[in-house]
């Protein structure tokens, strides 16, 4: 009785250093802001989420499809926090926190469900809990699917380990239940049941001789019944799978699409290169560019060579190190959703990728290290104090790395001085730049961008966008139309342009119909109403003489405007709807 006493209260004290782990390197995030990427885009600039949880609002999380951010959970998730917290950025950083703290913890536990091992398990749960490369899931507000995948992945390991102590339908029930959750916060979660199955092979060693439901099997395999057994899993996984991926075909434009093979090839390097991250974890920025001119052949093949290599020394090792073989697959199968075979993003890798998939990294070097050492003669006093080293090393590089993200202007110039030729990142610190009304600042880092890709359509629409503030308004529609070229689809041009051909002071300039056409596009493609877009509309409509149409599109963008808390752009709305009852249009200067 005492040991078991002894054994809970040392689990409980691993599981409270854990949670203080987490604090210290990621709980000086609830001071910090909202940043503009993708934070207004799907979170506070959203009508259906700013509102609160409600009946149309959770009916909108679930079928505003396709769409690039179909990530359900999430949406509601963010509508409960504006229920409670309303637009306080701390306190949505701080659900993160929780979440990832929460995450941390279960692995912790399941870790030791499965193998046993109470030291080794809370290692590779340290490690997972501060390795520098979580910063970005847990500070990033918008990356709230890691954080909620995340627990309810775990979730799904802890439910299928009781599951496998006694099969029955509540038990199966319970891990689909928990999975589906997992699938609706991040659909990256697809291959979990692959991993379900890497499980039963270690440390479940199910493939032979193992109980499944009520029979034993001494001299033949049980990997069909392991499978069959996991179909409904896999079931799920192919539906969330189609339902996202027709949201990834039109996400880009076709000069933001690699070819297939240059797409391969990235994917083999991006492999190695998050190997290299969680060994030696410094320059880590929010956004990696392709390299211009594209990887080197020979840098392809190599990895690819290397890859191969190392799964056929783990295969020839795999039954006295099962570990392994478990870990190694682990990494590559949850990586293989998003490592650029199926382009998702702009980027050739990203540090929150990794959030999952090197869960199984950290399990070959808890047990590979604890195996290395098992014939030294002080070999616990040796791996206690390596263990401390590293996890003291990664809690402080993570703290350091975490604080790069206290606002947008220190993560971008961060990211600038971390990374080489990042055109991303000079378009979107000139967006923050115009923002903040630091005008000059915008142009150059918007030329910066352009000299590094002349064919990035944000930088070309920045820059437009900063040209009209000077007032410079030919040169800024040259912009935006090289934009618009570049991309068709790119709504923020259609907007800026839209607005000028409806409001320039320029008689010459303005193209009532064409501007219609631009913000009716905008309007119809967004996936939530938006009050600028909506302005913008208004004013067009106005240019066309279809006043009562501004009217009711004004009045839509005021409601959205004060739901957001926006009360300036509300009031200038106000004064808009009150020329477009005199039958006025409105013309100013930019």
């Amino acid at each position: 009785m005492s040991d078991k006493i002894s054994e809970r209260s040392l689990v409980a004290g691993i599981c409270v250093a854990l949670v203080a782990l987490v604090w210290f390197v990621f709980g000086q995030a609830i001071k910090f802001p909202f940043i503009n990427f993708d934070d207004p885009e799907y979170v506070y600039e959203v009508p259906e989420i700013n509102a609160g949880l409600t009946l149309h609002g959770v009916k909108w999380a679930f079928t505003h499809w396709p769409a690039t951010n179909w990530f359900p959970l999430k949406n509601v998730s963010h509508m409960l926090e504006f229920q409670f917290y309303g637009f306080n950025p701390g306190l949505f950083h701080l659900t993160n926190v929780v979440l990832h703290a929460a995450t941390v913890v279960l692995l912790f536990l399941a870790l030791r469900k499965f193998t046993g091992s109470i030291w080794r398990s809370a290692f590779a749960a340290a490690i997972f809990a501060i390795h520098p490369l979580r910063a970005e899931s847990v500070v990033w507000i918008e990356e709230r699917k890691d954080v909620l995948s995340g627990i309810f992945f775990m979730l799904t390991l802890a439910a299928y380990f009781y599951y496998t102590r006694k099969p029955t339908v509540a038990r199966y029930l319970t891990i689909s239940i928990v999975f589906a959750a997992g699938l609706l916060s991040k659909a990256m979660l697809i291959t979990t049941p692959i991993i379900l199955l890497l499980l039963d092979y270690w440390p479940l060693n199910k493939d032979h001789g193992s109980e499944i439901g009520s029979q034993k099997s001494q001299n033949s395999s049980n990997w069909p019944k392991l499978i069959l057994e996991k179909a409904p899993l896999f079931v799920l996984s192919l539906i969330v799978a189609f339902l996202t991926s027709r949201g990834i075909a039109p996400a880009h434009s076709a000069a933001d699409q690699l070819p297939f093979l240059a797409r391969i090839g990235n994917a083999f390097v991006s492999y190695l290169v998050y190997v290299w991250q969680m060994i030696w974890p410094t320059n880590l920025g929010v956004f990696y560019p392709y390299s211009q001119n594209g990887l080197p052949i020979w840098q392809s093949i190599v990895a690819a060579a290397i890859l191969v290599v190392i799964t056929i020394v783990i295969l020839a090792v795999r039954k006295s190190r099962p570990y392994l073989f478990v870990g190694w697959f682990w990494y590559l199968i949850m990586l293989l959703p998003v490592i650029g075979v199926i382009q998702v993003n702009l980027q050739s890798h990203a540090d929150r990728y990794t959030y999952l998939p090197q869960i199984g990294l950290y399990l070959i070097i808890a047990w590979g290290v604890a195996d290395l050492l098992a014939s030294w003669r002080y070999r616990t006093q040796i791996a206690s104090a390596a263990a401390v080293v590293v996890i003291l090393a990664f809690a402080f590089a993570a703290r350091v790395q975490a604080s790069y993200w206290r606002d947008s202007e220190a993560l971008w110039t961060h990211t600038i001085a971390v990374t080489k030729d990042n055109y991303f990142a000079h378009a979107s610190l000139a967006d923050l730049l115009m923002r903040r009304g630091r005008v000059n600042e915008a142009i150059e880092h918007s030329e910066e961008a352009l000299r590094i890709r002349r064919g990035d359509a944000d930088a070309q629409n920045n820059l437009g966008l900063a040209l009209l503030q000077t007032g410079d308004t030919q040169r800024a529609v040259a912009h935006l139309e090289k934009a618009l070229e570049i991309d068709s689809g790119h709504m923020n041009a259609e907007v800026n342009l839209a607005w000028v051909l409806a409001t320039s002071s320029n008689e010459s300039m303005r193209n009532g119909a064409r501007a219609v056409q631009l913000a009716e596009d905008v309007a119809r493609r967004a996936g939530h109403p938006n009050a600028i877009v909506l302005r913008t509309l208004a004013s067009a409509y106005a240019e066309t003489g279809r006043y009562s149409d501004a009217i009711e599109t004004a009045q839509q963008a005021i409601a959205i405007a004060k739901m957001t808390g926006n009360e300036g752009l509300a009031a200038d709305l106000e004064r808009n709807i009150a020329a477009y009852r005199l039958n006025q249009p409105i013309h100013s200067a930019p």
